[in-house]
């Protein structure tokens, strides 16, 4: 029986991983078995860039964090080496950068499982969430098909002043020549 300093240690670190894992928006285990040193530091800067959390973590402890939050499903794949990723800001970038490193290092790297919003997906569920582009790319999605509408009014009244000769110019600007 461990002794009561190391139990109340691995008791702060499923408290800490419960509440992380609480607060994201989405989080993957993956299996990160045989990737080289070069190519975890480049994929951590990637993720640092995103805002996601990503770190090696023990299988039982992250297991206890997950059944005390009700995902007890994902306890069948926590075996051999283990790292998890979360985000709370962008949910969808952590699928996005994971899948591309699991497509480009191949068996070395595997998503294990991923959960969002406190629902386990399944794998055509994790392909589908890292085909959607980023945060930031759908919001100027939505920004262009916004004004797409007041560009196209702006264009057309200006082409009609122009054909009734006036002048695209304010008043003052024409009154200085």
């Amino acid at each position: 029986m461990p002794n009561a300093k190391v139990l109340s240690e691995k008791q702060a670190v499923v408290a800490a991983l419960a509440e992380r894992i609480k607060n994201a928006g989405s989080g993957l285990l993956v299996d990160y078995k045989g990737i080289t040193v070069a190519e975890d530091t480049a994929l951590r800067t990637e993720l640092r860039k995103e805002s996601v959390d990503y770190t090696v973590v023990k299988n039982t402890l992250v297991r206890r964090a997950l059944d005390n939050l009700g995902l007890n499903e994902l306890d069948a794949v926590l075996n051999g080496t283990t790292s998890l990723a979360t985000a709370e800001q962008d949910p969808i970038a952590p699928f996005r950068i994971l899948s591309e490193t699991s497509k480009k290092l191949g068996d070395r790297f595997n998503i294990k499982a991923a959960f969002m919003e406190g629902k386990v997906l399944n794998e055509s569920e994790i392909a589908e969430i890292a085909a959607l582009p980023s945060k930031d790319a759908l919001y100027a999605k939505v920004l262009g098909t916004m004004i797409a509408p007041i560009t196209g009014l702006a264009v057309c009244l200006g082409q009609i002043l122009e054909q009734k000769g006036g002048s695209v110019e304010s008043p003052a600007a024409e009154a200085a020549e």
